[in-house]
């Protein structure tokens, strides 16, 4: 891989976490009453997101639809599989119990993803319109109609969000 290569990977990733991270301050920003500061903070985010976009295009990481989708599932199958396992392992030897939380939940939704982005895959082409459901808790994601209660965290039906 080239340096201006690994500069667009690291710059992706870069841009990535900082759109996340502004969204989070948005959100804790919105509930302490700063309403303004949270508008900032969300529109910062949305121009941090067209530059991880920009880099991952300048990168030639976006395909045709079936390349994406079999990327997808590589992804979350090695998230579930090699990456979160280990995590999962080491938050239990510090007796992290926040970071086991999150870990696992990233775990048990990386599943789900992968079965979702298996069945687009198969179908692709004829895919049926369906309705998308996220748990806001822990990520769980499911289509048609969100369980009475998450099989992850056990939150209840009012905590997932429709998505448009």
């Amino acid at each position: 891989m080239s340096k201006t290569e690994n500069n667009l990977l690291e710059a992706f990733s870069g841009e990535s976490q900082t759109n996340r991270r502004y969204l989070a301050f948005a959100q804790r920003a919105e509930a302490d009453g700063f309403k303004q500061v949270g508008k900032l903070f969300r529109a910062a985010a949305e121009a941090e997101a067209i530059h991880a976009f920009n880099h991952l295009l300048a990168l030639g990481g976006i395909k045709s639809t079936r390349e994406n989708l079999e990327a997808a599932i590589r992804a979350e199958t090695n998230a579930f599989e090699n990456r979160y396992p280990q995590m999962i392992k080491d938050a239990k030897a510090e007796n992290n119990e926040l970071a086991l939380r999150s870990f696992t939940f990233a775990n048990e939704t990386e599943k789900g993803h992968s079965l979702l982005y298996e069945k687009a895959l198969e179908t692709l082409g004829n895919n049926p319109e369906t309705d998308y459901y996220v748990c806001t808790v822990c990520g769980h994601t499911v289509e048609e109609e969100p369980p009475d209660e998450c099989p992850i965290c056990r939150a209840m039906k009012k905590m997932y969000k429709k998505i448009d």
